[in-house]
């Protein structure tokens, strides 16, 4: 079971790549910030499953919560910010 959540740990990590394409060359502020909420979101998962493979998926459970919510505070932040600011590209 753990060889499972390993290489599904591994294939995450790896489509991690595509979300970061779209932060790095994104054409407007908004497909970068959906790149890095996107990014974020996969953190998550990874995070819980990383506390599977450690089997102390109790402590890293806390832990995703928090990153979940520093995530779409942060979200919520930039976009209010941009929406004040009146920024398009």
């Amino acid at each position: 079971m753990v060889e499972i959540i390993i290489m599904t740990t591994i294939a995450l990590s790896v489509a991690m790549v595509i979300p970061f394409y779209r932060v790095a060359v994104g054409p407007t502020v908004y497909d970068r910030i959906l790149g890095v909420g996107v990014m974020g979101t996969k953190a998550i998962v990874l995070i819980t499953l990383v506390g599977f493979i450690f089997d102390r998926f109790d402590m890293f459970i806390d832990i995703a919560l928090a990153y979940a919510l520093l995530n779409f505070i942060g979200t919520v932040a930039v976009a209010k910010y941009l929406e004040r600011k009146g920024i398009e590209h």
